[in-house]
């Protein structure tokens, strides 16, 4: 945690603070839920329903407070029959989200980290007319794969800062500040774009929700980007794609088997790979963990959870 999350979180709260970094095992889950009222978790940590069996009917927690808004990496329904609830925090990571969303479809299309690489190698040997030329956002045809709020934040900076015409996909109509249309399906929205963003949540329903037909109705020309979860986009599919010249090019923050990046991704130029950088931003980093105490205290004080998912 940064460290004002952290200062609260022992000044306000008897908290135990884990100073590694890595995920929790198995049994460290286990642990937590016999050991704590409260444990502060976040996306590594898989909080199955094979942990909360183990734990059985020890269980000490009432309440996993997820500092992140996503949380299919918690068996819901398991906490709910054990008796724990479950908060997220959204909203405070929606604008750093879009941003690195912004991020790849430029760095994709402009080809600005096989640039930068050329310089950093000393390969290159200066400006000329046909050097990395790349494809121009502005104007452009971008798909929103899930208008939720990063969906919209991302919608909202193509329209009024690149002048992109703007299509989509979701369960619903959305009254937006902006003109966009809304496609069938997935296959439909993926045939008329120039970038299909991808901003569902992940889990069961969202799983390989971009497979193989989706990259098959996508342009030549067109670039594939993902801010949500990795396991959303089939990646053998989408290496196919690359590798088949179906598509562009791909900008990714995000992986199927996380962290692990196969090298079919990482050796081609024209993909785009950071390092989950969604929310890595220290005051955006430090609103999360504010949000995940706040419900924290509202545990404590006996109050309606402000963002309860369970």
């Amino acid at each position: 945690m940064t460290a004002d999350v952290e200062a609260r979180a022992k000044e306000e709260f008897d908290a135990a603070i884990r100073m590694e970094t890595a995920p929790m095992s198995k049994g460290e889950m286990v642990a937590a839920l016999c050991d704590y009222d409260v444990v502060m978790i976040s996306l590594g940590d898989h909080f199955t329903a094979e942990v909360f069996a183990e734990a059985g009917h020890v269980v000490r927690c009432k309440l996993l407070a997820n500092v992140g808004v996503g949380f299919n990496h918690i068996d819901v329904a398991a906490a709910t029959a054990a008796g724990v609830a479950v908060t997220n925090t959204p909203g405070a990571v929606t604008d750093a989200t879009a941003d690195i969303g912004l991020t790849l479809m430029l760095m994709t299309a402009r080809r600005a980290g096989e640039g930068e690489r050329a310089v950093r190698a000393g390969a290159w040997e200066g400006w000329h007319p046909v050097q990395f030329l790349g494809t121009h956002m502005s104007g452009r045809h971008v798909g929103i794969l899930g208008m939720g709020r990063i969906g919209q934040a991302i919608a909202r900076r193509c329209h009024f800062g690149f002048g992109m015409v703007v299509s989509y996909v979701a369960r619903s109509d959305k009254e937006l500040s902006f003109p966009a249309t809304r496609c069938a399906d997935v296959q439909s929205l993926a045939a008329s774009v120039d970038f299909l963003v991808v901003a569902v949540p992940g889990g069961s329903e969202t799983q390989h929700l971009v497979d193989a037909d989706v990259f098959e109705s996508m342009k030549s020309s067109g670039f594939l980007i993902n801010i949500a979860r990795g396991e959303v986009v089939d990646e053998a599919a989408l290496i196919h794609a690359l590798e088949t010249k179906q598509i562009a090019g791909a900008g990714l923050d995000v992986y199927e088997f996380e962290p692990k990046v196969p090298e079919a991704l990482s050796c081609r130029e024209n993909v785009t790979l950071l390092p989950h950088l969604g929310t890595a931003a220290e005051d955006v980093r430090s609103d999360m963990g504010q949000m995940a105490l706040d419900n924290v205290a509202a545990f404590i004080n006996g109050q309606t959870l402000p963002n309860s998912v369970s």
